[in-house]
């Protein structure tokens, strides 16, 4: 008996299996490559209703070479175009097939990811941008449904030249958004162009979508979502790693503050622990590798955040103090801090001053000094040299800054307020606890009046 023909060829040379799935730019269909031998991902192209002819055909021509031209990328984190074929007028393009949930999908069903799959993600998502920008290619939709996520936590960005090729200029007289509001930069939603920056508002966007379960912006309605984007409040993030400053760091609203990709991979070394993402990619460094890797990342996050602060961004609001630093611990400056958590405490911060448990108060009573971060740079399970004082307070200093110019921290008189960096002593990051962890490597950001006065109420946005 002989099998059933293929109910429909494109090209002479794919033949359809099923549908995967469709949306407004077409349908994606599960195909088998007969010259590859191979499994692909055919997406069959339609083109929005309603263009005159000529719109049409620029589209159409954009809509190609575009997607030539991102058949031309390669990295781990991009889902590879194998091919562009017309078939009965219609034409498709032929993408690598990854049998994975959208991290839309893995939200929707699983709930917000856990932050160190969340850095995970980020990190492959900023190599995939990276790649792309360097090759001149800009996504022009990042967006959750456009990353795919694998089974071994590894990611792949796809989509890449469909969303750019919507993009045209030309193509104005339809009146509609090519792409997702939610996710869409402010300068993008004001009619400029796409450019990298736009692109990694979008992945800030996303990211905050993969913490919180859904976008930072979204609304019950088109209209309403672009105004929150352009005008509304930054949703917070509490997050114990680097990922909360780099996203607050990508949701700037101006293009020249926001991160750029560089920088936002130089902060998310920070996480990078032995044994975190995915295994296969993953060695073990030796003693010598990891403290010399650890004081580099707290380096370079450092300079990450120092580029995007020296464009104004705290100048703007009047921050332009630089932080005090202390170390707190045994054999620190500060002999003993237990407020390592957001909250509020009696007493100014001075050398030499003791914070027990006693000196928490609640913060809608008078109080001297509120943290409104507690940062977490190093695992706490892992034996790590002490990476230095001043590497330390240069990381604490630069990340609180940014933490406390953002949507963050509120209060009509921020200007008045001045930042306090508390960073570990050797003795506090290296003693481990009853239970074999070491604890006391979290550096903590607090204010407190710049006049010496107290403060009430707090000033973390909740």
């Amino acid at each position: 008996m002989h099998p059933a023909a293929p109910t429909r060829v494109i090209g002479g040379r794919y033949v359809v299996l099923a549908e995967l799935g469709r949306g407004g730019m077409g349908i994606v269909w599960r195909a088998e490559d007969r010259v590859m031998n191979r499994q692909v991902a055919v997406k069959e192209l339609h083109l929005p209703a309603g263009l005159p002819a000529e719109e049409r055909r620029l589209f159409r021509d954009r809509l190609l070479r575009e997607a030539r031209t991102a058949g031309r990328l390669s990295d781990a984190g991009i889902v590879t175009v194998h091919d562009v074929v017309t078939d009965g007028g219609v034409d498709h393009i032929v993408m690598e097939l990854v049998d994975a949930p959208t991290l839309a999908d893995v939200v929707a069903r699983s709930g917000p990811l856990d932050e160190q799959a969340a850095l995970s993600v980020a990190a492959q998502l900023v190599s995939a941008l990276r790649a792309a920008h360097d090759n001149g290619v800009v996504h022009r939709d990042v967006k959750p449904s456009n990353v795919l996520v694998r089974a071994d936590g590894r990611v792949k960005l796809t989509d890449f030249g469909i969303a750019q090729a919507a993009d045209d200029p030309r193509l104005t007289t339809t009146g509609s958004i090519i792409g997702s509001p939610a996710y869409l930069s402010p300068e993008r939603l004001d009619g400029e162009p796409a450019t990298p920056a736009s692109d990694m508002w979008a992945l800030g966007a996303t990211l905050h979508h993969a913490l919180s379960g859904r976008a930072p912006f979204d609304r019950e309605t088109t209209p309403a979502t672009i105004a929150a984007v352009l005008h509304g409040p930054i949703p917070p993030l509490r997050t114990r790693s680097v990922l909360g400053a780099v996203v607050g760091g990508l949701l700037q609203r101006s293009p020249q503050a926001r991160l750029t990709g560089p920088q936002a991979a130089a902060m998310l070394t920070v996480d990078q622990q032995p044994g975190y993402g995915p295994t296969s990619t993953i060695t073990k460094p030796t003693a010598a590798r990891r403290r010399w890797g650890r004081a580099f990342g707290l380096l370079a996050a450092g300079a990450a955040l120092g580029a995007v602060l020296t464009f104004g961004v705290l100048a703007a609001l009047g921050l332009d103090r630089a932080p005090a630093h202390f170390t707190y611990g045994t054999g620190g400056q500060i002999p003993e801090f237990e407020s390592t958590s957001t909250g509020c405490v009696q007493g100014r911060i001075a050398s030499g001053r003791a914070f027990p448990s006693s000196a928490s108060v609640s913060c809608d009573q008078p109080h001297d000094a509120e943290v409104f971060a507690a940062l977490s740079p190093f695992d706490t399970s892992t034996t790590l040299p002490y990476p230095g004082e001043d590497p330390l307070s240069d990381y604490g200093e630069r990340a609180c800054q940014l933490y406390f110019g953002s949507a963050l921290v509120g209060g009509a008189d921020k200007a008045k307020l001045d930042v306090v960096v508390l960073v570990p002593s050797d003795q506090q990051f290296s003693t481990p606890s009853s239970g074999g962890s070491f604890n006391g490597r979290t550096v903590i950001c607090l204010l407190q009046a710049h006049d010496g006065g107290q403060l009430t109420g707090a000033r973390l946005v909740s």
